[in-house]
C-alpha cells in the first residue's frame, strides 16, 4: 500500500512538474518551444535558412521580452517605445542578413500570428477559458 501511495505521489508532482513547465516555464525553454513550433513556417513564409531562422527567433523572442517591461508606461509613450523597437529589429534583421523582402515576410508572419493569438484569446481559446 505505501508503494502504491509514494507511485501515485510521485506520479502527480511529476504530472503537475509539466503543466507548470508547459504554461510558463523558464526563458530558455519557451525559446525552444518558439523555435519547434514556428520556426518550419518561418523558414517556408520568409524563405529563411535554418541559420536565419534561429537568429529571428533569438531577436523575436528579446524584443518580447522588451515589450513587456513597456506594460506600465502610458499608451503614448508606448507607441513610441515599440516604434523605437521595431526599427531596433529591422536593423537587427538586416543585419543577419536578410534582404528587404525578407525582413517583410519576417514582420508580416510574425503580426498574423499575433492577430491569430488575439482572435484566439477573444474566442476564449487561450488562457484555459
Amino acid at each position: 500500500m505505501k508503494r502504491l501511495l509514494v507511485l501515485f505521489t510521485f506520479l502527480a508532482a511529476l504530472s503537475v512538474t509539466q503543466v507548470n513547465a508547459q504554461q510558463g516555464g523558464d526563458p530558455q525553454a519557451r525559446m525552444q518551444r518558439m523555435k519547434e513550433q514556428i520556426k518550419p513556417q518561418l523558414m517556408d513564409k520568409a524563405k529563411l535558412t535554418d541559420a536565419q531562422a534561429d537568429k529571428v527567433i533569438d531577436i523575436n523572442f528579446a524584443m518580447r521580452q522588451q515589450m513587456r517591461q513597456l506594460r506600465d508606461l502610458n499608451e503614448d509613450e508606448r507607441k513610441k517605445k515599440m516604434d523605437e523597437l521595431r526599427e531596433d529589429i529591422n536593423k537587427q534583421y538586416k543585419a543577419i542578413p536578410l534582404t528587404d523582402d525578407q525582413v517583410k515576410a519576417v514582420n508580416d508572419f510574425f503580426d498574423e500570428m499575433r492577430k491569430n493569438m488575439q482572435q484566439q484569446r477573444q474566442q476564449g481559446g487561450g488562457n484555459g477559458q
